[in-house]
């Protein structure tokens, strides 16, 4: 059975968030999940892809936007609406960053998603966790933070 865990996103500055949103893709990792991070746009998934090359080196993830690294995908690919020729990767969990429901979490398992602080986000989330639910997942709600902390 799919599952979908909604993120409940603080009330910070972008800076912040995807500061958490980075926290939260590590330790992700660290639980041996590979992810394709789906970027409301290609300045998000660019902004993302930076934060993850200032980790530590001891806490390095492997990562990589679509169209770089290896043809088989590293184990953190972040992709965006516009990216072209985007292939499905078997066994990654898709964390959605965007307002809409990108086709490749028809093809994934295990989904990940953000409900924004803003009430406008929120009711666009609400859509989207009505989709998952239909479409079967078992669904599960928690907030955002860092273990980094």
């Amino acid at each position: 059975m799919p599952s979908a865990t909604f993120f409940l996103m603080p009330d910070e500055a972008e800076g912040e968030q995807n500061r958490l949103i980075c926290d939260k893709i590590a330790e992700l990792y660290r639980k041996h999940k590979k992810l394709r991070v789906w970027a409301r746009n290609q300045q998000q998934a660019e902004a993302l892809d930076e934060l993850l090359w200032q980790q530590p080196s001891d806490a390095f993830i492997p990562h990589n936007l679509h169209g770089e690294g290896p043809a088989t995908g590293a184990p953190v690919e972040f992709c965006w609406p516009d990216a072209t020729a985007v292939k499905n990767r078997p066994g990654y969990a898709l964390f959605n960053l965007a307002e809409d429901i990108p086709v490749q979490a028809q093809q994934s398992q295990q989904l990940y998603d953000i409900v924004p602080a803003d009430d406008s986000g929120k009711t666009i989330a609400r859509e989207r966790y009505k989709h998952y639910r239909a479409r079967g997942c078992q669904m599960r709600t928690e907030p955002l933070t860092s273990e980094q902390k």
